[in-house]
């Protein structure tokens, strides 16, 4: 495609330094290299003195009475040239220099005594001619003379001219490091981003109109005597779109938009930070009302005072503290709002998130089904895609992905495509992009031995066994004993995205986590390394059951979960008595999982058997397959029982109205990172 362009391209500017330079270079050079050929030798008046006698000297030039040029009898040269003093002697011209710093008429008489021993040696020897002057200096000399002021002078045009860019408003002058290095999106932008382009986040959407609202209607809630929010925070995983969310709102108010991120307050020098920040807001004060976004605004919003013994005087605290006025101080900020984003809420400062700075804070969380097929719709609108793709399918597929992943799932399978020479983006290339993108790369050539291979199915097979057998498992879609990344195996299911667990999900989780363990030791008799991240994955959840949510009737119903990252990590906030009886129920805990799981091992030994020989021979074996061996799966079972109860109760009512439908799930206001890891 042809390259369109306003106007012509400006023509680059010729900077004058680099011929200063070049000719500089020149002087040196011409100066160093110049008749190298025929450079007289360094001699002394001894070498002179003795020469003089010998009758070889023809005449001395004297310059400034004490620089001496030498020049020989041609009849004397050649045999000179044979002594080793003076092989590089030249043949014409000065030959031997000396420098004297005598008086000049010792010089004289010197000179006399050695001319009357030539004569005794030879009465017809000339005397000598002795030229005196003064020399001229070469224009290069001059510039040898001046060379350390030109430099100094050079250096300082260079600073000064930097100083100036930087005080103009230029990006990098060294006056510019206490300015803030802000993107402004003006509000007639043609490429501003609305809420049209941002998929999903309804909720947050809904919650940050609001802010909207004001921005274009300030004067229907100055009437009512309302103020408008300070701030609002929106706070979210990595890759949920909040700066997307900042921008849409800007676009949508029609305002200026000004985003930095927070490492750019940070710098080397003391005060730089807090001048930025106040830089920041005269900007934006200019343009008012606007929009100011700070993303990543942890990098200078942790909580203070944690490290006050480490440091008297730290620079973040100082940037921090000139946050905390500019957002709500003695200085009036009017038609300024600020934004920032951040995915660590729990370790910003409490005076950051009080009413008047950040008046509200917005939760962006992952996406639901709907929402990741709305962000599908979006991302695949680049793509050429097969007819018969199924959206709805693929947004079942990625469960807790966020618009990032989702947005890394159809890139990796346009590739996918791409490397298998398909015309169009097909299915198969999008759940190989989901494989590749939560397992890693496969890697068929590794080296397995036939006792690995059994014993990797073995395990695989018990894990989809277990989980195939208990109600509150996720549902299994696949097995594979293909290596990817470091697992030489993978039991593929669907997590359900649930908003609450109770005892019994957990212990079905840990049961499943533990099937390949317990199948490998009941069926081969062997304990190998492989179930590593299962044992880490069963002990974390145990631990949350009994310290975290108080499943525990020993420990009772108390929580040690810190949900303020305040805490210090050298202290407990349990005795050690406590300690030893949290240990002692995860123990009892995960025997008595073990216990439930070696029970479905052993009842299905021979099912588990079968399967493991059709794994073997296919590689990849689907919940087709498993069910054809055991039957419907229990979480199919519990849905269809579900179903039945729900169609009688209606009966018995009569009422045939369908259900609402719960748009919305609210996700529970703590949760722990170990929780997390086990609702993959």
């Amino acid at each position: 495609m042809a390259n369109v362009n306003n106007g012509p391209a400006p023509r680059p500017r010729f900077n004058f330094m680099w011929f200063w330079a070049m000719v500089a270079i020149g002087i040196v050079l011409y100066a160093m290299f110049s008749d190298s050929d025929s450079q007289p030798i360094k001699g002394d008046w001894q070498m002179v003195e003795e020469l003089v006698e010998g009758g070889s000297v023809e005449r001395i030039e004297v310059l400034d009475n004490h620089k001496m040029s030498v020049y020989l009898n041609e009849e004397h040269v050649d045999s000179l040239l044979k002594d080793s003093r003076f092989k590089d002697m030249p043949r014409a011209g000065v030959q031997i220099q000396f420098t004297s710093h005598g008086d000049p008429s010792l010089f004289s008489e010197d000179l006399k005594a050695a001319e009357a021993v030539a004569k005794q040696n030879n009465p017809e020897q000339k005397d000598v001619k002795v030229v005196y002057g003064f020399s001229e200096k070469a224009w290069y000399d001059y510039i040898f003379d001046f060379l350390p002021w030109i430099l100094i002078i050079v250096v300082w045009f260079i600073i000064m001219r930097s100083m100036s860019r930087g005080a103009g408003g230029g990006g990098n002058g060294l006056m510019n490091v206490g300015k803030a290095r802000a993107q402004m999106s003006d509000k007639n932008n043609k490429d501003r981003v609305t809420f049209k382009d941002v998929a999903g986040l309804e909720e947050a959407k809904v919650e940050i109109m609001e802010i909207v609202d004001f921005l274009k209607h300030a004067d229907k809630y100055k009437a009512l005597g309302a103020k408008i929010p300070r701030g609002a925070l929106l706070a979210g995983p990595p890759g949920t779109g909040k700066t997307l969310l900042a921008k849409a709102v800007a676009g949508e108010a029609n305002v200026p938009f000004l985003s930095i991120s927070g490492s750019d307050f940070v710098e080397m020098f003391v005060g730089v930070g807090a001048s930025r920040v106040r830089d920041l807001f005269e900007q934006a004060k200019k343009v008012a009302p606007c929009i100011v976004f700070i993303d990543e605004i942890d990098a200078i919003g942790r909580a203070r005072g944690k490290n006050s013994g480490f440091s008297g005087n730290d620079e973040r605290e100082n940037t921090l503290n000139q946050l905390l006025t500019e957002m709500d101080g003695f200085q009036t900020n009017a038609g300024v709002i600020v934004l920032a984003a951040t995915n660590r809420v729990d370790i910003l400062d409490k005076a950051l998130m009080r009413a008047g700075r950040f008046d509200r804070q917005i939760e962006v969380g992952l996406p639901d089904v709907k929402e990741r097929q709305a962000i599908f719709d979006v991302h695949l609108k680049k793509l050429k895609l097969d007819e018969k793709l199924d959206r709805e399918f693929l947004a079942k597929q990625t469960p807790g992905f966020a618009g990032a992943d989702i947005a890394n799932v159809c890139n990796e399978a346009a590739l996918i495509a791409a490397r298998n020479d398909h015309k169009v983006v097909m299915q198969q290339d999008f759940l190989a992009a989901i494989d590749r993108i939560v397992g890693g790369l496969e890697r068929r050539n590794m080296p397995m031995s036939p006792e690995e291979r059994r014993s990797t199915a073995i395990h695989e097979v018990g894990h989809a066994t277990v989980m195939w057998r208990l109600k509150n498992c996720d549902p299994v879609l696949k097995v594979t004993i293909i290596p990817r990344g470091r697992s030489l195996g993978a039991t593929w299911y669907l997590p359900e995205e649930r908003a609450n667990h109770n005892v019994e999900h957990f212990r079905h989780k840990m049961a499943g986590l533990l099937g390949g363990r317990i199948a490998e030791q009941e069926l081969m008799g062997i304990t190998s390394t492989g179930a590593i991240s299962d044992l880490e994955r069963t002990s974390k959840t145990a631990y949350a059951m009994v310290a975290y949510y108080g499943m525990s009737p020993k420990v009772g119903n108390i929580s040690y979960y810190d949900s303020t990252g305040q805490r210090d990590m050298f202290t407990k906030p349990f005795s050690e008595e406590t300690a030893r009886l949290i240990d002692e129920e995860v123990r009892r805990i995960v025997d008595e999982v073990v216990e439930l799981t070696r029970k479905i091992i052993n009842d299905e030994r021979e099912n588990i058997e079968r399967i493991a020989d059709v794994l073997l021979e296919k590689e990849t074996i689907f919940s087709e397959d498993i069910e054809a061996v055991l039957g419907k799966s229990a979480q199919q079972i519990a849905k269809e029982e579900a179903e039945t109860k729900s169609a009688e109760a209606k009966e018995q009512e009569g009422e045939d109205a369908p259900e609402p439908e719960i748009k919305y799930v609210l996700e529970p206001d703590v949760k722990s990172p170990e929780t997390e890891d086990n609702e993959e």
